[in-house]
């Protein structure tokens, strides 16, 4: 039986569980996804002890994204995202590499969501509001998609810093948030206003419209008011867990390397979010 899991701290309130537990049932693969928790200084010991134990694949959370890249030989979206999320240690027990590889699966999510929903980023003007964690994954991945990006966050310098770093990006403030987003094609929350007060949201409702497509990777709530705003409009949205589902789902299949049964996990995660 193989072993995946998850580190984190906390980690007691992942989806992760039964997200990837889903599509080992759907296509009979003899696996168990477990959880750790490692102390916070401890990241790269418990991936070092995931390695020893046999563990086959672990997945990264916070606070320890940024210490995982000490530990695995990361590829070249996670160096430049500068997070891992995701460790395969198979090129290790095959002697290919010396240390485990480490992946950044959150691009992927963001990627395979919009496309899920139809939505073309090639060519597209695409607003990201953060320049957390979730803001560098969503940057990149819509840069590296064609989108031209503008990266908008609270701490304007954090912005200019993130959008230096990615390719034809620019970066600011909060102050001209709405007219970027009445121009634009693609709208990422990556920001976690929307989680803890449900009538809190990053985008005022007269800057959103029909040409817009909206991710807010917030997924609890699932119908965040960014989204039924942006519903009411005729724009397209898509909820924070459709982000979370392909994440995993990229994860899955570099660990296994099969095809997700995308339809059983997605269910799963959604029965654990009703």
């Amino acid at each position: 039986m193989d072993v995946y899991g998850l580190i984190g701290n906390p980690v007691g309130h992942s989806l992760s569980p039964p997200l990837h537990e889903a599509g080992y049932e759907a296509l009979g693969i003899d696996a168990r996804y477990v959880t750790f928790e490692p102390g916070a200084d401890a990241a790269v010991e418990a991936i070092e002890g995931a390695a020893t134990l046999g563990v086959s694949g672990l997945n990264v959370t916070i606070p320890f994204k940024r210490d995982a890249l000490d530990a695995v030989e990361a590829d070249p979206l996670a160096e430049r995202i500068g997070a891992v999320n995701t460790i395969d240690f198979a090129p290790v027990r095959e002697g290919t590499l010396e240390r485990p590889r480490g992946y950044n699966t959150d691009a992927a999510g963001v990627k395979r969501a919009f496309s899920r929903h139809g939505v073309g980023l090639d060519g597209a003007d695409a607003v990201v509001v953060g320049a957390g964690g979730a803001g560098r994954a969503a940057a990149f991945a819509l840069a590296d998609a064609g989108a031209t990006v503008r990266i908008a966050n609270r701490t304007a310098e954090r912005a200019v810093s993130l959008a230096d770093e990615v390719r034809g990006a620019t970066g600011g403030g909060l102050d001209d948030l709405g007219e970027r987003v009445a121009d634009a094609d693609v709208l990422v929350n990556a920001t976690s206003v929307g989680m803890d007060d449900p009538e809190e949201t990053p985008v005022p409702a007269a800057h959103l419209h029909d040409g817009l497509a909206v991710l807010d990777a917030v997924y609890a709530p699932i119908e965040t008011r960014l989204l039924r705003e942006a519903a009411a409009t005729g724009a397209t949205t898509i909820d924070g867990a459709w982000m979370l589902l392909f994440q995993g789902v990229e994860a899955f299949e570099i660990w296994t390397d099969e095809a997700a049964p995308v339809d059983a996990m997605n269910a799963a995660l959604r029965a654990e979010l009703e």
